[in-house]
């Protein structure tokens, strides 16, 4: 991998030569810093998150608005061969799994753990309409009414909200027009997080099991789709248990 390309792709937080790499991916709309942040309570990884185009440093940068786009230009770039995990979060989820299942096509180094929040399995039929369409002032309202988590401000700036719905677009694009194919199960192993008010219910969590062949590992936390902001301190511990529980005693010190 070209170090430059993937220095772009994935924000790093604290640098820990020797510490097992862990990928995050982000929520539709959410910021890579969000999850660098958790770098400080996170030791035992070096934790980067993923940076795709058109925010953050990459704003300037064209949008990727289909599923196949994002899981290429991540795969081609994503470092693998080192022991490492992967976190993903609600449209993160989805993309860690079907980076993942590229990584297996393409006869990449899997992760030792793959740890997916907030999203229901991939296979679920999807019964909500689809936003993506719609005009900037709806979409960033049905969006927020869903699931919450934008800042009061992005409804009160105009040049703010405009840029925000350009990556919502895209994001929900991709969730929306996204079809899952028929594979066979992962062989890692699987550990699924959740809010308990959350609309995704612990049965739709457990059906993640279909799609591994490992035995899966479910943790639900106090709060709505974003509980990891509710309570970090003990959602962060859940994490770094997930992960050494995966990592060979060798590598686990």
């Amino acid at each position: 991998m070209k170090p430059r390309a993937t220095a772009r792709w994935f924000v790093r937080g604290q640098a820990r030569p020797g510490r097992s790499p862990l990928f995050c991916f982000p929520h539709g709309g959410g910021s890579a810093a969000e999850f660098v942040r958790w770098s400080r309570r996170l030791p035992g990884v070096e934790l980067s998150a993923v940076q795709l185009p058109g925010r953050g440093s990459r704003l300037s940068e064209p949008v990727l608005s289909t599923m196949d786009e994002v899981v290429a230009a991540v795969v081609d770039v994503m470092p693998t061969t080192a022991p490492y995990s992967v976190f993903g979060h609600s449209l993160g989820a989805l993309v860690a799994y079907e980076v993942t299942r590229e990584l297996r096509r393409t006869g990449r180094r899997l992760p030792d753990s793959l740890v997916v929040s907030g999203f229901p399995a991939p296979s679920t039929k999807r019964t909500e309409p689809p936003v993506h369409g719609l005009p900037d002032d709806e979409l960033v309202a049905e969006v927020g009414r869903r699931h919450g988590g934008l800042p009061g401000e992005i409804l009160t700036d105009p040049e703010l909200k405009t840029m925000v719905a350009r990556y919502l677009r895209a994001d929900y694009r991709v969730l929306e027009t996204y079809q899952w194919r028929p594979g066979a199960p992962l062989p890692v192993p699987l550990t699924v997080f959740g809010g308990r008010d959350d609309s995704i219910g612990e049965d739709e969590l457990r059906a993640w099991g279909e799609h591994v062949t490992e035995p899966i590992t479910v943790r639900q936390f106090a709060g709505g789709h974003f509980y990891f902001r509710e309570n970090p301190a003990v959602v962060l511990r859940a994490l770094a248990a997930a992960l050494r529980s995966t990592v060979p005693a060798d590598r686990a010190a």
